[in-house]
């Protein structure tokens, strides 16, 4: 081994070369048209179609050419990691820098992950210029100064075959278990609606509540409209000269009730005030089921419906229940941005037992649904794990740190 001199690297083995960017790339910088190259995205996952639902300019003839084997990426820095080497040809967004290989000695998918290394993307945008105080972006004339390493091409080929094998292995690990996080999400909303729909014994006389989502229920129980049972808090300020904890819809973990984070850094902007204890709803895609109580007095985004009630856990766990999912997600407005109006959701009946009832039921929730959020955490630490050790993998094999291991009987 030996220094590579240079500090994003460190050591590389002692027959590796060092190379400037623009000796193994050229810049390709041909305007094209998307109706006569099919538009490309440039994402975290390599170079992809462009999904029809992303969000397009009219600019359609100011775009760049891409050819199969291109490395394109994203110059900005909000966009940090998003680049590839392209399987298809096509055509970008001028944001993005396309590059050719101009060496024959370049292995595409050795670069593919050399590229994709952590380590990278802080060098690549650290040759960046600011647009703002928090974004910059790095153009070509900036990343063909950088410092790259070039093993022969037959080292290269071995690595990238190698951590091809490796990668998938770890890949099909982390799509099992977040098939597992899913399995425990649904139990999630099967044993919600159980219980909301069904109560805790099994052996209580039942009738037809009339409503098919809810099906049959306790016949001692009520079916009411939820605008009875809440009060919608009205009540809008400007918040942005106060310290006040600020709740958004990405704080909100999807159909478990439960605040991700929060934050004191927001727009200066007029925002709904809601009061520990209330309930918000988020009328914006309602199929995410992102339902909260507060836990402390606090601002919001207005795409929550801010809801005052004497229940709030069991109005929380109703508007979780599938049935409520799936009829707001029916009733939804709006192609790009769908939305539930909380004139419908509030017509919407829900079942209502006996006070007693609805607090054994709550506390049963509670405590169930813990168990099974825990059992989702301990998953997704694994992923994290996983993640790391691939990263971890990919930036020690590229960089020569270790060895790819000889497969007994190949020369």
């Amino acid at each position: 081994m030996k220094d590579s001199g240079i500090e994003w690297i460190g050591e590389i083995p002692e027959m590796w070369e060092k190379v400037k960017f623009n000796a193994i790339y050229n810049n390709r910088n041909t305007k094209v048209s998307d109706r006569d190259y099919e538009p490309l995205s440039v994402t975290k996952k390599g170079i992809v179609p462009q999904l029809d639902t992303a969000a397009k300019t009219n600019d359609n003839d100011n775009r760049k050419l891409v050819r199969s084997g291109d490395f394109v990426i994203n110059s900005r820095s909000d966009r940090r990691g998003s680049c590839g080497i392209s399987s298809l040809d096509g055509s970008v967004s001028l944001i993005n820098t396309v590059l050719e290989p101009r060496n024959s000695q370049i292995e595409s998918l050795y670069f593919d992950f050399l590229f994709h290394t952590v380590q990278f993307a802080d060098e690549f945008y650290k040759w960046g210029h600011g647009i703002v105080d928090d974004l910059w972006t790095t153009n070509w004339n900036d990343m063909k100064n950088i410092t790259l390493i070039l093993p022969s091409k037959s080292e290269q080929q071995q690595i990238s075959n190698f951590l091809d094998h490796k990668t998938a292995e770890i890949d099909g690990l982390i799509d099992k278990i977040n098939a597992e996080i899913e399995n425990l999400k649904q139990y999630q909303s099967s044993v919600i609606t159980q219980a909301v729909t069904k109560g805790l014994d099994p052996n209580v006389p039942m009738k037809d509540s009339g409503i098919e989502w809810i099906g049959k229920i306790p016949e001692t129980w009520k079916i009411v409209k939820i605008k009875y049972l809440v009060k919608p808090v009205v009540f809008k300020d400007n918040l942005s000269n106060l310290n006040w904890r600020y709740i958004g819809l990405e704080n909100v973990e999807k159909n478990t009730g439960r605040l991700i984070t929060t934050t004191t850094n927001y727009p200066d902007k007029i925002y709904n005030v809601c009061r520990k204890g209330d309930v918000l709803y988020s009328k914006l895609r309602p199929n995410l089921a992102k339902v909260l109580i507060a836990p402390f007095d606090s601002c919001c985004t207005g795409e929550f419906e801010v809801l005052s009630t004497l229940n709030n856990r069991w109005i929380k766990y109703c508007l979780l229940s599938d049935g409520i999912t799936k009829m707001t997600t029916a009733a939804t407005y709006g192609v790009k941005m769908p939305r539930v109006s909380w004139k419908d959701l509030s017509n919407y009946k829900i079942p209502l037992p006996s006070s007693d009832v609805i607090e054994d039921i709550n506390n049963y929730l509670d405590l169930k649904l813990q168990m099974v959020n825990d059992l989702i955490k301990h998953k997704q630490q694994q992923i994290d794990q996983l993640l790391e050790y691939k990263k971890s993998l990919i930036f020690e094999y590229v960089t020569g740190k270790k060895q790819v291991p000889q497969v007994e009987g190949r020369n």
